[in-house]
């Protein structure tokens, strides 16, 4: 199986490499058009700003590739975010995968929200074998609201999508490649998903 990690200069791509090599798998790093469409799952990561990352998409011609993908795609963190409309961070118009803007956590609590916190309302292959509640890791300042591409929730001040999926695309706000051994099963899920 061939796994590619777009490597546009915006994430912590070690970490995810590290952990799909745990699961008994390689990943290969890349901003390669062509090694992006042969691969059979692709990893869409994502730290930092997201006006920087998605300049630093654009540069590489990746932000018109990813939505035309095919195969299973991952979306971690602000890859995630930057596979919706738009997100209020850098005041930023994303891919429209998803169709829902991001917005930021009100005044009224502390953000970035930084640690442990449970999922619930599970509703795809990519959570098979996952209890509702099991306790993921996240660091983040804006969210996606529920929406009806929305396949988990958590909560923090609100409730909010913990993960999106829409046809061969998943996001995942939690980083799974640090969520332990819940999040190494999100991971092989996601790599058995035809």
């Amino acid at each position: 199986m061939k796994i590619v990690i777009i490597n546009y200069g915006a994430g912590n791509i070690q970490s995810i490499k590290f952990a799909i090599q745990r699961l008994g798998y390689e990943a290969v790093l890349t901003s390669d058009v062509n090694e992006i469409l042969a691969a059979d799952k692709v990893i869409f990561p994502g730290v930092g700003e997201a006006s920087s990352a998605m300049h630093k998409l654009k540069a590489s011609g990746l932000d018109a590739l990813v939505p035309t993908l095919k195969q299973p795609v991952l979306g971690i963190c602000l890859g995630m975010q930057l596979m919706c409309n738009a997100t209020e961070e850098g005041d930023t118009k994303g891919l429209g995968i998803f169709d829902v803007d991001v917005v930021k956590f009100s005044k009224k609590v502390k953000v970035p929200q930084i640690g442990w916190n449970q999922i619930a309302n599970l509703k795809s292959d990519l959570f098979s074998g996952i209890s509702e509640g099991e306790y993921i890791y996240l660091v983040h300042s804006f969210y996606a609201p529920i929406c009806k591409e929305t396949i988990a929730t958590s909560e923090y001040e609100l409730e909010y999508s913990a993960a999106l999926q829409k046809n061969n695309f998943y996001g995942t706000q939690f980083h799974p490649e640090k969520s332990s051994s819940v999040g190494e099963k999100i991971l092989m899920n996601f790599l058995r998903i035809k």
